[in-house]
């Protein structure tokens, strides 16, 4: 469904600052994929999403998407087809709109742009409904301005956005770091659901190891810009969180404790 072949990217070129930040990643994802991707510090998680959303064009290799190659297409055109949702709450909405007006942007996500009424009656039934399924009281609130919710309420309004029109694959990067621990369970439990209700294809990037092992059907774990692990499935089952550190010692032989990976 996605594939990543051989992408290479460098940034600074040529400068004392340059960094090899993805060195020749591959990676296929099949539909319906909810991979969890796991890494130190600067290893090229958040940047591999960051490739596939089309932040930036890589220096080297190819894109596809069903069978399309998308190397080359700018963010804005890769944006009907691709889900995100950002460690930072504030970043996937308009705090200056009310929740209604955010929910009908992303509604109209990959359409043609045209003048109609911000929000219609029937669009406002339909946000109510799926508003009540988070189980927040937003649904109430569809004329609140968006800057008035706290982070975890913006974070589940946020995924709620990023969803709603079925994307062909959801980029999640980090998006409960932010978030103290039980509304950071919560967004997670709201995660869950939505991917496994609407079978999406998923990329979700963690620190916490424990997470990526519960969560999804497969595990990549990345390093200095390469993916050194693919797990999946029964094999992916079996392994804790001492297996992970155990095949990074083996794989890499460097000192785990540099590497800032969280162990809950």
């Amino acid at each position: 469904m996605l594939a990543l072949k051989d992408i290479t990217k460098r940034f600074h070129k040529g400068t004392v600052s340059e960094v090899l930040a993805l060195d020749g990643v591959n990676l296929d994802i099949a539909e319906g994929d909810f991979i969890t991707v796991i890494g130190s510090n600067g290893a090229g998680k958040s940047t591999t999403l960051n490739c596939v959303a089309g932040a930036f064009l890589p220096d080297h290799g190819a894109i596809t998407l069903k069978g399309r190659d998308i190397t080359s297409w700018p963010e804005h055109r890769r944006a009907s087809h691709i889900g995100r949702v950002f460690q930072d709450p504030l970043m996937g909405s308009a705090a200056s709109l009310s929740i209604e007006e955010n929910l009908a942007l992303a509604d109209r996500r990959g359409r043609a742009r045209r003048l109609v009424p911000g929000v219609k009656s029937r669009d406002r039934q339909r946000f109510q409904e799926l508003l009540a399924e988070i189980g927040l009281g937003l649904e109430n609130r569809l004329t609140d301005k968006v800057g008035l919710l706290s982070g975890g309420q913006r974070q589940s309004l946020t995924m709620v956005m990023a969803t709603m029109v079925r994307p062909d694959i959801l980029l999640l990067d980090e998006h409960t770091a932010a978030l103290d621990p039980k509304t950071a369970a919560q967004v997670l439990e709201l995660t869950e659901r939505l991917v496994r209700d609407h079978g999406l294809t998923t990329l979700m990037v963690t620190h916490n190891m424990n997470q990526a092992l519960r969560l999804g059907n497969r595990l990549i774990m990345m390093h200095q810009g390469r993916v050194i692990l693919d797990i999946a499935g029964e094999e992916k089952s079996r392994f804790n969180v001492e297996d992970l550190l155990e095949r990074f010692y083996t794989l890499k032989g460097e000192a785990f404790s540099s590497d800032k990976m969280l162990l809950v």
